[in-house]
């Protein structure tokens, strides 16, 4: 029983680390290199994807419009 609970808790916790969807024209920068990514087209994923560089993932910058 406890088990169960533990995964239902790892889910709950999955979902709400879970941001906003990629959208055209957001920013994205790596912490360690410095490399500028800007999102030209949207992946169509129903999950968030991570912009991973440098073995993490980028953070967001903003939206360029």
């Amino acid at each position: 029983m406890a088990a169960k609970k533990a995964v239902a808790k790892r889910a709950a916790s999955r979902k709400v680390a879970a941001r906003g969807k990629n959208k055209v024209g957001d920013r994205y920068e790596c912490g360690v290199c410095g490399l500028a990514v800007t999102v030209d087209e949207v992946c169509g994923c129903e999950d968030v994807c991570d912009i991973i560089c440098c073995s993490g993932p980028m953070k967001k910058k903003g939206s360029r419009k």
